[in-house]
């Protein structure tokens, strides 16, 4: 729920290894959070940079239920992962404590102002696993064949509807064999503390199915959250 998905030109996208991103640093800067407790404001699909303390609320491990949705996906000590969409964070480096050392974690989006928050928020708790990743509107850029669990947080709305089975198809380029996708959004018509249901940005999961299946991919499991639903894709 932090990145559009729009509106940007194809063009080569380098990988920001956020150890070595100093240079990123002087280019890219994250305004101060807003910190009245609204919910967070959106702009087409934008999601604003300066809004992101809006998705650390203290009881999110409550009803984000990230060890539910980490174990769906089969993510493990050593496992290679990617968090698509990751805001300032807050699943990325819950992912970097799960698969450990030896794992890897790449965190894509297409702000830089995204990729600059992770970067300090990693360096800050001393994680060494994760990697930035800029992406385009339809094409995270990651290494095919590489990664054994993706997942999507909140962000499938801000794909543009004519785009989102190019978006899956180029998300199952990236998987090893027996990957998993996992997709998660916020149910519609319900509340809780994610977008308003009036807002037109929640996603009927029968909606994200029709499109896993145009890409090529089918439903292994779906899981029941609190406010969201979980759909685990794979070939």
């Amino acid at each position: 729920m932090t990145s559009t998905r729009t509106g940007l030109k194809s063009r080569p996208y380098p990988v920001i290894t956020f150890v070595l991103a100093a240079a990123l640093a002087a280019n890219a800067q994250v305004p101060t959070p807003n910190s009245q407790g609204a919910q967070p404001q959106r702009t087409g699909h934008l999601f604003p940079p300066e809004n992101l303390g809006l998705l650390e609320s203290p009881d999110r491990d409550a009803w984000q239920k990230p060890d539910q949705i980490m174990d769906a996906l089969g993510i493990a000590d050593g496992s290679t992962v990617a968090d698509i969409g990751p805001g300032a964070g807050w699943f990325t480096i819950r992912l970097a404590r799960r698969v450990g050392p030896n794992g890897t974690v790449y965190a894509e989006d297409v702000q830089r102002q995204m990729l600059e928050a992770i970067r300090r928020r990693v360096s800050r708790e001393g994680l060494l696993n994760v990697q930035g990743r800029l992406g385009t509107s339809t094409d995270p850029r990651l290494p095919e064949r590489a990664i054994d669990a993706i997942l999507v947080v909140d962000m499938y709305s801000e794909v543009d509807v004519d785009d989102r089975v190019t978006f899956l198809r180029n998300l199952a380029r990236a998987l090893k064999p027996n990957g998993r996708i996992g997709i998660v959004n916020y149910k519609a018509g319900q509340g809780g503390p994610g977008p308003s249901p009036t807002e037109g940005v929640r996603v009927e999961g029968t909606a994200v199915e029709a499109d896993a299946r145009a890409a090529g991919l089918r439903v292994l499991s779906r899981e029941n959250l609190p406010f969201q639903y979980l759909l685990v894709l794979g070939r």
